[in-house]
């Protein structure tokens, strides 16, 4: 696509950003392949903190995991069942997707099964799954509250009917559903209304790639069918929730970035961030193997928008919010409290550090029109809020320092070298000069 005219110059040039591989399907291609008869080939995945923790607890569990050339693909052999092993201590590290998604499948195996994970996972919650397990067989002991460290001691799950609150977490349901066709009867589940909504479709339409029979009821059930899956070859796309710190930098500098292979047909709701953007004032084109994004010189707010489904991405908006000609109201991600951090507390008080007027409330955060002030970042080592807060510290006079610029390692490592790269002409957060070598 040519969007430059010589008269325009660099500065309508397409900017093309390597945004590296989805962590969610990458760790859910992980758990299909472990649990499939035969050989997969995940090509392009994410290598990154969270994904090598499940890597690595894969391993643990008895089912290897090798590396390609420089990582270009991972080669997953599965026995076509849970895990191998007659038990194992699994850690999970910053890992979500580990701890919600391994305790069931390790519950079709045999044998003890200990998980346990940093200090910031330990405290967020797990009693609704461990609630399900529990309602279908599994022996679970966790700690007070329903959190790890856990101990799960398995003999198989005969499967069953089940309700599972997915209103704090996805990934409950998410977990469950990938485990229901290892069960000697299968599973109906049943939930109201899961939050972020795409990520179970994610998983659905992934465990049928494997092979799996998965039927949706018009009242929120999921009957699964038992059987195992297949081993199948994959390819990864880029993350649309990384993709979103770039496709915002673009709003707020007035470039056009471009991100490769995420398209209209992806699997990942949070490509849906553009919307947001446009309705903000951006130029956005979402074409079938691409999406691109054009700032136009200023934003537009005065509106609401539900954020629910793409809560990941909603700190990406949020923080650029100030710099729109209007108060925006972002709602619908109450859940986004009991994440890596309490993220609608985490943007506010930053925002207010940096000098922007927000409401919040349980559900909702409301960020004013503003001229935001250089300060210092508290990450609370979540990767989102250091990345979002970056792309920020692109439109503020003076440098944003971030307390905590490594945990973006936890899904993009690469993350302030690639800002670097594509915006060498602003100012960027902290010193991130200075970690660009690392990531080179």
């Amino acid at each position: 696509m040519s969007a430059v005219s010589s008269a325009e110059g660099t500065a309508r040039a397409v900017l093309s950003a390597r945004v590296p591989g989805s962590k969610s399907l990458t760790n859910r291609a992980l758990l299909l392949a472990a649990a499939a008869v035969g050989t997969s080939r995940i090509r392009r995945p994410l290598v990154s903190e969270d994904t090598l923790a499940f890597r690595d607890a894969l391993n643990v569990l008895g089912v290897p995991v090798e590396s390609g050339p420089s990582d270009a693909y991972w080669e997953v052999t599965g026995a076509g069942g849970g895990p191998v092993v007659s038990g194992a201590r699994l850690w999970c590290a910053d890992a979500g997707t580990a701890a919600r998604f391994l305790p069931p499948f390790a519950a079709t195996g045999k044998g003890v099964f200990d998980f346990d994970a940093s200090g910031q996972l330990r405290a967020r919650p797990q009693l609704p799954l461990f609630e399900a397990l529990s309602g279908i067989g599994a022996d679970i002991a966790s700690a007070p509250g329903g959190t790890l460290p856990a101990r799960i001691r398995a003999d198989g799950l005969d499967g069953g009917e089940i309700a599972v609150d997915s209103s704090m977490s996805s990934q409950y349901l998410s977990g469950l559903l990938m485990a229901a066709p290892l069960t000697r009867d299968g599973l109906l589940l049943r939930t109201a209304r899961p939050v972020s909504r795409p990520y179970v479709d994610m998983t659905v339409a992934l465990m049928r790639r494997f092979g799996a029979r998965v039927t949706e009821g018009g009242d929120g059930s999921f009957a699964v069918a038992p059987g195992g899956y297949t081993a199948t070859d994959i390819d990864i796309e880029p993350d649309a929730s990384t993709a979103s710190y770039v496709l915002a930098a673009a709003a707020v500098t007035g470039r056009t970035v471009r991100v490769p292979v995420l398209g209209a047909g992806s699997l990942q709701g949070d490509v849906r961030f553009v919307e947001v953007l446009e309705r903000a004032g951006a130029r956005v084109r979402l074409d079938r193997d691409a999406v691109e994004v054009t700032g136009t010189g200023r934003l537009r707010g005065g509106f609401a928008v539900d954020m629910g489904d793409l809560s990941d991405t909603f700190m990406t908006f949020a923080a650029i919010a100030p710099l729109a000609d209007a108060p925006v109201t972002i709602s619908g991600i109450g859940h986004a409290r009991v994440k890596e951090s309490d993220r609608i507390g985490a943007v506010a008080a930053n925002l207010r550090a940096m000098g922007v007027e927000v409401a919040e409330g349980e559900d909702w955060i409301t960020v004013h029109p503003g001229r935001p002030r250089a300060a210092r970042i508290a990450c609370h080592r979540d990767h989102r809020i250091a990345m979002a807060f970056s792309v920020l510290g692109l439109a503020v006079p003076g440098t944003v320092t971030l307390d905590d610029p490594r945990c973006v390692a936890k899904t993009f490592p690469g993350f302030h070298a690639e800002l670097r790269r594509l915006f060498p002409q602003h100012e960027l957060p902290y010193g991130i000069r200075d970690m660009t070598k690392e990531h080179r």
